[in-house]
Formats: structure tokens, C-alpha cells, sequence
């Protein structure tokens, strides 16, 4: 089974790299599992062997006691019989000595070795000594290493002889090994199923990844919806996905702002520049033919200077609101208010208004740095300039559950439902020569949004407006 890894696409190194990865990690688990398994096994085949042999010498030596208390009866070719059985069965080599260490019985065809002296193996030493004896050495007749067992033949408390089961140590060796190979073949399937798994993971994160370089090559080329599939893949390529929409959406936001403003500004502009340039252009072709009008279309270019300038001002700072990424303070709005409205009562005081506030003591709520101030400011000027003289202007600040409301209310002519609604429009103006450029209240929108509060202006049900800021209050406590 083989994989073609040689396709163009960017994602084909991780494919590789990953699957290599995971199939080498496969390998060393299954080394690191079993080199020591297959010690474990030999250890354990040994073990068992041996058993086997304890078991079946003590059989042997329980059907040798006869033959061994009365020797040249019968019951000699009875366990020579039974000895050659079992060895003829695949089991291992039988010796039977009698309690002077010579050979009685053989499991040989061959029983030459019948009568020889087997007195000086250590393992029939200890047997005569009424001591079982396992293990394995080397045998210079076979040259080759044995495994035995050797245990005596009792009769009562008294030793008849004893009985040797040898079996070719290669046998255990053989035994394992086949073991193993059947744990090599488990071995390698389990690495050719990890090189499967390995690749469909690799498949499915390349084929995401290549799903959010796509994305981010389109965002670069300018495709401003390009995004991101926040529902596929894995936990962390989704995380990132809804990183990258998130940015996309923010840059999507900041670049159609920075349009709107560019051409809001360009169409506002174009007015006061046209007619500053007019009356220049009139004021110059009257220096010399009248003074006197010369100076009033130049005193005209001052106002329409000044008022360009201001156009500007707002401009800018509605620039800067629309960049605001300030973090958000606790700011106490009664005292915001009150600070301010003593900021307005000598000119509310000059043209005849009376400006009042109703406030508690401490009322903390979320806004960034200055926007609070702003935005009563813009009220309370917007309020001045609409109400008669005589009128009145009232400013509260209200606490209700986690809100606080601060509004100014004047006696103004007021504004329709839908002038209400469109008065947080850059440049809009209730009447088209009304004085003031239509960013002040634009202001306010972008400066409340920045704080995580509301604008709203409706009409009183008795005369005038109400314009109205409501913040996140903020737990005193």
C-alpha cells in the first residue's frame, strides 16, 4: 500500500511530516513495548516448559517406584514401555537412575546408555538428595544446552532413584520466537493503521488549513467578505478560524469607515472651500472699485474660514472616535454632570436660559476617558441653542437597576420621530442653513458606542427634547 505525496499543494510537507511523525511514534511505542514483551515471553515459556516437565517427571517417578524397589521384573520393560511412549509423543528426553546413579530406563531406541553411571550430573546429586533440580547447561555429548528437571523417585522417605527429563533448550527458543513473529505481525498492521489514521488526519487539518490560507489570501487581495469556516475541524483550527473572522469583520469595519469618512469630509468640505474661494476671488476684484464691499466679502471669508476650521475640528475628532479602542473606566456621571453644567450656567445665565440638575450624590458607571463629558457637553450646547429665551434646561442623572440614564431636556421646538432618528447621521441638520457642521451628535453616537452605552433623543410630551445617554452602571459596593 503506498501514498503519493507528490502533488504541488502547500499543505503536502505538513501531510508528510505529520504521517511520518505518527508512524515513527507508532514504532517507538512498539519497540519500547516489546523488546521487554518478548524477554517477558522467553521468561514465561521457560517457566512454563518447566512445569510441564515437574509434572510429568513426577508421573514418570511415581510409575518407576516399582521398577526401581524390585529391580529385573516385569515392571522394568513396563516403564521403559512408558518412557519411550511419552518420548515418542514430542516429549522430552528420559533418564531413570536407580539410588547408585545408574541408568535403568532410557527413552533412546538406542539403549546403550542403559547401565551408564549418571552419578556425577549435578542434577541427579541433587535429586538423590531428595531435592527437585531445574535449570539448564550445556551438554558436551549433545553440544548443545539442555533444559531439565530431575526429581527423585520416593518411596516413603527413603530415595529409590530419580528421574531426568531433558528438552533442547532451542525449543523454547523456537517457541518464542514464534510468538514473536505473530507480535511482529500485529506490530506492523498496527504501524500500516497508524500510517492510515495519520494520513486522513493530515488530510483533514491540511485540507482546513488550506480552506484558512485560502481565506486569508483573498482577505489580502482585497476580497473584504473573504471568511473562515468556524464549524469544521479540529478544536483549534476553529479557534483560529473565528480569530481570523474576527479580524476580518474588524478590518472590514475600520476600512469602510475610513471610505465613509473620506468622502463625508471631501463632499463637506467642498461648500465652505467653494465659497471661501468665491469671496477671495469677489473681495479682490473690489480692492480697488470699493473698499468698503472689498472688506465685508473679506470679513465673510473670515466666517467661512472659521467655519471650515470647525468643520475640520469635528472631522478630526470624529476620526479619532471612530479609532477609539480605549479601555473603558469607572466614571462617577453625577459628578460629570455637575461639573459640567457649572462649566455652562454663566452663558445659560447670559442669554437668559435656566439650567438645572437633579442628580444623587455618586452615580459610577463604564465609559472610556472623556466621553461622558462630551456627550453632556454636545447636549446641553445643542439644548442652548434651540431653546427661546426664558427657557428652561434640565439635566438628570438616574440610577434604574444596572443602567444609569443621564438626560438633558429643554423647551425647544423639538424634532419628528424620524429627524430623532437620523440626528446621529454624520452632517445631517434639521434645516439645511441651520448653523453647525452635523457632527456633534455623530459625536456622541461614536463616543456612547465606545463606552458600551445608548443615545436616543425623542420628543417631550409637553414641548421640546429629551437626549438621553444610558451607561453601565457600575456596583459601588
Amino acid at each position: 500500500m503506498g501514498w503519493d505525496f507528490d502533488c504541488a499543494s502547500p499543505g503536502d510537507p505538513v501531510k508528510r511530516q505529520f504521517t511520518a511523525g505518527f508512524i515513527i511514534l507508532g514504532l517507538l511505542v512498539l519497540l519500547v513495548q516489546d523488546i521487554p514483551l518478548a524477554g517477558y515471553l522467553r521468561g514465561v515459556e521457560t517457566d512454563r516448559i518447566t512445569t510441564r516437565l515437574e509434572r510429568d517427571a513426577f508421573v514418570l517417578a511415581g510409575r518407576s517406584e516399582a521398577a526401581l524397589r524390585s529391580p529385573g521384573t516385569a515392571d522394568d520393560e513396563s516403564v521403559v514401555a512408558l518412557a519411550r511412549r511419552y518420548r515418542g509423543k514430542g516429549g522430552p528426553r528420559v533418564v531413570i537412575v536407580n539410588n547408585s546413579g545408574t541408568a535403568i530406563v532410557t527413552s533412546d531406541d538406542d539403549q546403550s546408555k542403559v547401565g551408564s553411571d549418571y552419578g556425577s550430573r549435578p542434577e541427579i546429586a541433587t535429586a538423590m538428595a531428595g531435592t527437585v533440580a531445574t535449570g539448564s547447561r550445556f551438554s558436551q555429548t549433545l553440544q548443545t544446552e539442555l533444559l531439565y528437571v530431575t526429581v527423585p523417585v520416593l518411596s516413603g522417605s527413603k530415595v529409590l532413584g530419580a528421574v531426568r527429563l531433558t528438552y533442547p533448550k532451542s525449543v523454547v527458543t523456537t517457541a518464542v520466537n514464534d510468538q514473536l513473529k505473530r507480535l511482529a505481525l500485529v506490530a506492523l498492521t498496527t504501524v500500516l493503521l497508524a500510517g492510515v489514521a495519520a494520513f486522513v488526519v493530515a488530510q483533514s487539518v491540511t485540507r482546513r488549513l488550506e480552506a484558512l490560507r485560502s481565506a486569508t489570501e483573498a482577505l489580502a487581495d482585497g476580497d473584504l467578505t473573504s471568511r473562515a469556516d468556524e464549524t469544521a475541524g479540529a478544536p483549534e483550527i476553529r479557534s483560529l478560524s473565528t480569530s481570523f473572522n474576527q479580524m476580518a469583520s474588524r478590518l472590514d469595519t475600520l476600512l469602510t469607515q475610513q471610505r465613509t469618512f473620506a468622502a463625508d469630509a471631501s463632499h463637506q468640505l467642498r461648500t465652505p472651500l467653494t465659497a471661501l474661494r468665491l469671496r477671495l476671488e469677489r473681495a479682490r476684484d473690489l480692492l480697488t472699485t470699493d473698499p468698503a464691499a472689498a472688506e465685508e466679502r473679506l470679513s465673510a471669508a473670515d466666517v467661512e474660514a472659521e467655519r471650515l476650521g470647525t468643520l475640520v475640528d469635528g472631522l478630526l475628532l470624529l476620526s479619532r472616535t471612530d479609532a477609539n479602542n480605549a479601555p473603558r473606566t469607572v466614571v462617577d456621571l453625577a459628578v460629570v454632570a455637575r461639573e459640567r453644567v457649572d462649566a455652562w450656567h454663566p452663558l445659560a445665565t447670559e442669554l437668559g436660559l435656566t439650567l438645572t440638575l437633579d442628580a444623587a450624590i455618586s452615580s459610577p458607571g463604564l465609559a472610556v476617558a472623556t466621553a461622558a463629558e462630551q456627550i453632556v457637553d454636545n447636549y446641553i450646547d445643542n439644548a442652548m441653542s434651540a431653546s427661546p429665551p426664558g427657557g428652561s434646561i434640565h439635566v438628570s442623572v438616574v440610577p434604574r437597576q444596572d443602567e444609569i440614564v443621564v438626560e438633558v431636556r429643554d423647551q425647544g421646538p423639538g424634532m419628528s420621530e424620524e429627524d430623532c432618528v437620523r440626528a446621529f447621521d454624520r452632517f445631517w441638520r434639521a434645516e439645511s442653513g441651520s448653523a453647525g457642521t452635523g457632527l456633534g451628535l455623530a459625536i456622541v453616537a461614536r463616543l456612547a458606542q465606545a463606552s458600551g452605552a445608548t443615545v436616543d433623543l425623542k420628543t417631550s410630551p409637553g414641548r421640546g427634547l429629551i437626549a438621553s445617554a444610558t451607561f453601565q452602571a457600575v456596583d459601588s459596593a
